[in-house]
Parts: C-alpha cells; structure tokens; sequence
C-alpha cells in the first residue's frame, strides 16, 4: 500500500534548543537531531492513533533500518525550530519517511528513513491492519489550519 505524496498529512512539532543539547560551541551536537528527529516520528504516529507503547507491550516494534541525514546549517542555543514529517510510503512491513527541520522558514536539515516492523525477536513482521488503516485514513492536516510548505528544492537523499 503506497499514498500518494499529496494527500499525505505533514506533521509539525516546535521544538526549543536547550544547552544541553549543544556543544562547547553552542551548536546542537550532530546525534541529537536524530533525537528530534524521532521525537517527531513519534508524535506524528501518535497524532495518528498509534501508540507504539501499546505495540511494544504487544511485542511489536518499530525499528529504524535505516536513515540518511543532509545537514545543512547549524542550530544554536536557544532556537526555535520545527520538525516536519510526512510517511512517503507504507508497505507490508515498513513505513519510508520523510522529514526536514526548518528554523525561521529556512530548511535547515533533510532526512529520510525507514522504519521496519519487527516482533519482539526483531524478525520483520506485517504490520498490524488496524495501523494501517489509520494510516491511511490521514490527509494533509495541521493544528494551526495554516498551509504547511514542502521544501522546493529537495536535497536529492537516499
């Protein structure tokens, strides 16, 4: 199963810089965009109706299999920023992601990655029908029912 890039919903979160998320520099440390990253993914499911909590407890995961990130300019101390997601593809067992992270309207990182259902033996498993189907019912919405643009000149990525 596959939705087309234009019905599918783009999530945002506004997320803060703290200082313990930079270096002596006060630059946000490279590994914890990938934090922001999944806090984002996370809330995204859960704006869904997919609590992978509840998954988890079913012995079903999501895992990451895999991830590339273009980095594009710094955040510092004290930014406000946003992380933006949308699911580019749904299949079988895993979901291709797709989410930039934008500071002032300006793009400041692209990543794309794909998450792998996996049982509690991290095998690949199908992901459960009732995901999908919330899933798949989404379309472009956001809480603020302001227009949410795409960067236009996507980074060409994975």
């Amino acid at each position: 199963m596959q939705k087309s890039r234009k019905n599918s919903l783009i999530f945002p979160l506004e997320k803060k810089v703290y200082y313990h998320d930079t270096d002596c520099a006060g630059v946000v440390y490279y590994a914890n965009y990938l934090k922001y990253l999944e806090e984002a993914r996370t809330e995204f499911l859960l704006s869904c109706g997919v609590d992978l909590k509840k998954m988890a407890e079913e012995g079903l995961l999501f895992a990451v299999r895999k991830i590339e990130v273009v980095y594009k300019t710094p955040l510092l101390y004290s930014d406000i920023f946003k992380v933006f997601t949308r699911i580019e593809k749904i299949k079988y067992t895993y979901l291709n992601f797709y989410q930039w992270i934008e500071k002032k309207r300006k793009i400041t990182l692209e990543a794309k990655s794909q998450l792998v259902c996996v049982n509690n033996r991290f095998r690949p498993q199908a992901i459960p029908r009732s995901v999908l189907k919330r899933l798949s019912k989404r379309r472009v919405v956001n809480k603020d029912r302001k227009r949410i643009r795409e960067p236009v000149k996507k980074t060409t990525i994975l």
